[in-house]
């Protein structure tokens, strides 16, 4: 350990200060991650369908 704990300090403030701005870019776009997961899924459009059918049926 040839550094400084100073030096070390300095580094993990760096690296924390990276992934906190990594966190906060990979959270703004994430819908189009999960964008089309259930695609073509016949359980996701039984839940579809049935959300409908509750919705319409409150109005």
């Amino acid at each position: 350990m040839s550094e400084t704990i100073e030096a070390r300090l300095a580094k993990a403030e760096r690296e924390l200060a990276f992934l906190k701005a990594k966190a906060l870019r990979d959270k703004s776009n994430w819908i189009a991650e999960i964008t089309g997961t259930f695609k073509d899924d016949p359980d996701f459009e039984e839940i579809v369908r049935l959300g409908k059918e509750m919705r319409d049926a409150e109005q």
